[in-house]
């Protein structure tokens, strides 16, 4: 099996064909999501919540981060891994290049770090030393404080033309993917539309280039809170694998997500 490369996102926006990727954190799970053809992965920092029990993102390190990176990478040798840069883990330029070299030693392809315009200079230097970056941009999860809870962004003109630059400014500093999070499907698209590389939304409609879910979310499994955006794939297969081929399968269609997992 080819390992799955940036340039092959790129070549599938190109084609206008879209791809699913989901969290990942562990051997297991990572094996069977490649088994079943998942080809882009992300050992998120969601593992704060979903797997060590937190209520935020914020405690998780990146030693964390380092050591489930790892035993994915061993579960699925060819997929195309990012790893998260957890909480102040890159308040510097400086201290990005340390903690995401530590990523990329522990199996990773790409780093993804959260915020805007300020973190040009972090992707500049973070790509002139062949490290890849995905921006994320909108719901930031690692700025729930300043946010005051977890909401969708991007709702009125200013800050949908603010954010819009962000992505701009990002890809033109090197970032190679982009996430976006919880924004409404019209900001989505224009995102989308205006950069040439590719976009992965999370409850960012069906018009970005690619998906991402947590996996929990995939399976039922959230405890508490059910994300709006999430869809239990297992509950309509019965089959933790027939539920990965699913999702694959519907975000390549484009029939997830549908309207009532989108923000208008």
């Amino acid at each position: 099996m080819k390992p799955t490369t940036i340039s092959h996102l790129r070549q599938l926006k190109e084609a206008g064909k879209k791809f699913a990727s989901i969290t990942a954190y562990d051997f297991s799970f990572a094996r069977l999501f490649a088994d079943e053809g998942m080809k882009v992965m992300l050992v998120g920092d969601s593992l704060g919540m979903t797997v060590m029990g937190y209520e935020s993102t914020l405690p998780v390190t990146v030693e964390d981060i380092a050591w489930h990176t790892a035993a994915v990478r061993r579960g699925a040798p060819h997929c195309l891994l990012l790893a998260d840069l957890p909480f102040m883990s890159y308040a510097t330029p400086q201290q990005a290049c340390e903690n995401a070299g530590q990523l990329m030693r522990a199996g990773a392809n790409m780093v993804k770090l959260e915020g805007g315009a300020w973190l040009t200079e972090t992707v500049r230097m973070l790509t002139d030393r062949a490290v890849p970056v995905c921006g994320h941009l909108g719901l930031t999860p690692q700025s729930v404080n300043i946010f005051g809870g977890y909401k969708v962004q991007g709702r009125d003109s200013e800050a949908a033309d603010r954010l819009l630059a962000d992505a701009q400014a990002l890809e033109a500093a090197g970032a190679q993917l982009m996430v976006l999070e919880c924004v409404p499907v019209a900001l989505a698209q224009r995102v989308t539309e205006a950069l040439t590389i590719p976009v992965i939304g999370i409850g960012a409609g069906n018009v970005t280039d690619g998906q991402i879910l947590v996996m929990h979310d995939a399976f039922g499994i959230t405890g508490g809170h059910i994300p709006k955006f999430a869809k239990n794939f297992l509950a309509e297969t019965g089959d933790i694998r027939a539920a990965v081929r699913q999702y694959i399968q519907e975000v390549e269609e484009a029939s997830y997500p549908a309207a009532e997992h989108s923000f208008q």
